[in-house]
């Protein structure tokens, strides 16, 4: 962030002091307003952390309460089943007529 803001008036400095085109001029105030409306609108609207994004996570942690129900459960069995790769117990290869 320092380093947008010390370029944004570094640009504006070297643009009205050394002899450069009047577009160019304009595209360097240009860039220090939007500068100042981004700074603006990261000032005016905080991000809202409680929000829920868009993968249906929240910003904020769980409760505590919740945390602890969770660990008090007793965990769930799970049924492993072993599994083969494929083509091992295929038998013998046949020919094609």
């Amino acid at each position: 962030m320092m380093y947008k803001f010390l370029n944004t008036f570094i640009d504006d400095l070297f643009a009205f002091t050394i002899k450069m085109p009047l577009l160019h001029r304009l595209a360097t105030l240009r860039d220090d307003v939007i500068f100042f409306v981004y700074i603006y609108q990261r000032w005016a609207y905080k991000v809202d952390h409680t929000r829920v994004n868009e993968f249906g996570q929240g910003g904020d942690d769980e409760p505590e309460q919740t945390k602890k129900e969770a660990e008090a459960l007793p965990p769930v069995p799970v049924a492993v089943k072993e599994a083969k790769a494929s083509g091992v117990d295929t038998g013998k290869a046949t020919k094609r007529k």
